[in-house]
C-alpha cells in the first residue's frame, strides 16, 4: 500500500507557513523528518525480496479472487502464480495452453504490477508437460525461462520441480544449468527451486538437485521444500515443516560450504493451507502461524502456501475453493503477510 501524507505532516506544513523565525524552521524541519521517516519506511517495505512471501494463486480453478483486491485486503504485496508448462514443445504457456500474452494471466499480472505488487510465476508443478523435459538443452530451457521473464518484466521466478522432472537426473541437471544462464544474464533476478521432501529434509533426488546447484555455482535465492502429503495422515505438519527445513538447511550448508545458520537464509518452505491431499492430514491457521514464527526466527528466504484459492472456510472437506478447516476468510494470507524476512 502506498502511504498517504499523514495528518501530522499536513498540520506541520500549515504551522510552518503561519509561523516565522526559528519556530517556523523547527516545525518545517519536523515535517521534513516525518516525510523522511515515511519515505524510509516505504523504501524498506519495497525492498522485501521478490518471492519472499507470495502465496500461490491459480487461475485454473477454485473461484480465484481478484488479485489486486486480494492484496489490499490481506496486506500482502506478492503472489506466486501457477503454473507455466510446455505448450507441447520448448515454449512456455499457462497450464500448457493459455498464451503468455493477451489472456487472463497477463491481465492479472498487469493489474498486480500496476497496483505496486509483485508476481513470481511458478514454472512446473505436479501435472502436465514440464519445460525441463520438453526442452532438449539447457540453453533452450533458459530461453523458455527468459521468455517468461521478458514478457512480464519479472524480478523472480520459481521452478516447481516435481514428478518425472524431479525424478530424472538429466532433467534436474538441465534445470540447474538453465537457471544458471538466467541468473547470470539478468542482473538482480531471484530464482527459487521448489520440490517435495521428507519430514527430515530432502530425499535423494532433492539432495542431488542441491549438489548439482552447488557444483554449477548456481546461487539459488531460496531452496524451498513442500512439507505435506506425507502419506500416513497422522503427521504434525507444523513440526514436520520445521524438521524438514532444518534438514534442508543442513544439506544446503554442506553442499555450498557454508554454515547451517547462513544456509537458513537460502532456504524456505511452501505449505498447504487446510486439508491436504492425504486423508487426516491438515494445516490449521495456528499451525501455519507456528511455521511463520519459525521462518521469522531463522530469517528464511521464502515462506509460502498452496493456495490463495483455498484460503476460505467451507463445510465438509477441503476443496479447490476452500480449506476445509475452521478459519476466517484469507486468514492464512494475513498470517503470511506478517513475514518480512
Amino acid at each position: 500500500m502506498r502511504p498517504h501524507l499523514t495528518t501530522r505532516s499536513r498540520l506541520a506544513l500549515v504551522l510552518a507557513a503561519a509561523l516565522t523565525g526559528s519556530a517556523a524552521l523547527a516545525v518545517s524541519a519536523h515535517a521534513t523528518a516525518d516525510k523522511s521517516e515515511s519515505a524510509a519506511g516505504t523504501k524498506a517495505k519495497a525492498a522485501a525480496p521478490s518471492g519472499l512471501n507470495g502465496p500461490y494463486l491459480y487461475l485454473g480453478w477454485g473461484n480465484p479472487p481478484d488479485a489486486a483486491d486480494f492484496l489490499k485486503e490481506t496486506g500482502l504485496s506478492q503472489l506466486t502464480m501457477a503454473f507455466i508448462l510446455s505448450d507441447g514443445g520448448c515454449s512456455p504457456a499457462w497450464d500448457g495452453s493459455r498464451p503468455l500474452e493477451g489472456g487472463q494471466d497477463a491481465q492479472t499480472i498487469k493489474a498486480v504490477q500496476d497496483a505496486g505488487g509483485d508476481i513470481t510465476p511458478s514454472i512446473g508443478g505436479w501435472s502436465g508437460n514440464k519445460l525441463g523435459e520438453a526442452c532438449s538443452s539447457a540453453e533452450d530451457l533458459a530461453g523458455a525461462y527468459q521468455k517468461v521473464v521478458d514478457t512480464y518484466g519479472l524480478k523472480s521466478i520459481d521452478v516447481d520441480i516435481e514428478s518425472t522432472e524431479f525424478e530424472s537426473a538429466e532433467a534436474r541437471q538441465r534445470v540447474i544449468d538453465a537457471l544458471k544462464i538466467v541468473k547470470d544474464g539478468n542482473d538482480g533476478i531471484k530464482v527459487y527451486l521448489t520440490f517435495g521432501t521428507t519430514a527430515q529434509g530432502p530425499n535423494d533426488n532433492g539432495k542431488d538437485l542441491i549438489k548439482k546447484g552447488a557444483d554449477a555455482g548456481l546461487d539459488v535465492d531460496g531452496w524451498t521444500v513442500m512439507p505435506f502429503d506425507f502419506g500416513d495422515g497422522t503427521t504434525d505438519l507444523a513440526g514436520a515443516t520445521k524438521s524438514a527445513v532444518d534438514g534442508l538447511a543442513k544439506t544446503v550448508g554442506e553442499a555450498y560450504g557454508i554454515s547451517t545458520d547462513d544456509a537458513y537464509g537460502k532456504v524456505g518452505f511452501s505449505s498447504m493451507n487446510g486439508k491436504t491431499d492425504v486423508e487426516g492430514e491438515s494445516v490449521s491457521p495456528a499451525d501455519f502461524k507456528a511455521m511463520v514464527d519459525y521462518a521469522k526466527e531463522h530469517h528464511l528466504a521464502r515462506a509460502s502456501f498452496w493456495s490463495v484459492n483455498r484460503d476460505r472456510p467451507c463445510d465438509g472437506g477441503g476443496a479447490d475453493s476452500c480449506s476445509g478447516v475452521d478459519q476466517q476468510a484469507w486468514e492464512f494470507s494475513k498470517i503470511l503477510a506478517e513475514y518480512t524476512g
